[in-house]
């Protein structure tokens, strides 16, 4: 059942959407403080606070791993790939993704950032195995 697949995809869309708000509210509040004037960043990002600086490298880094997620979840279910194991290794992408959303724009501890990245690429191959195996 397809289903399966289709809940932890829109739980990684509505978390691009939630780290988009982050963004937009950090900004926000950038320009309220004063920390930062709308000409000082039209061009560039760079005067922004770190917060936000830090919120917008996340929000484009939910284009970068989160598209091959959604690539191997559309082929998943294109050739019946969808069993509960491929479901909870979509699970537990989805959750490293937030995990490391949560530590890049808190506490920003790269060995953290970086395991929870890993964890999502392990993912990623295994689903990407899964779905050749179904090929196969």
């Amino acid at each position: 059942m397809t289903l399966k697949l289709i809940y932890p995809a829109l739980a990684m869309i509505l978390w691009i959407f939630a780290v988009g708000v982050i963004l937009a509210v950090r900004r926000r509040s950038a320009f309220a403080s004063g920390e930062v004037r709308p000409e000082e960043v039209a061009v560039s990002t760079e005067r922004y606070p770190l917060g936000a600086r830090l919120a917008s490298a996340n929000f484009s880094n939910q284009f970068e791993l989160p598209v091959v997620f959604f690539a191997l979840i559309m082929l998943a279910m294109e050739v019946a790939a969808t069993g509960y194991a491929m479901a909870a290794l979509a699970w537990i992408f989805v959750a490293s993704r937030v995990a490391h959303t949560l530590i890049h724009i808190g506490p920003n501890r790269l060995p953290l950032r970086g395991a929870a990245y890993g964890i999502g690429v392990v993912m990623l191959v295994c689903m990407w195995a899964g779905v050749l195996l179904a090929v196969l």
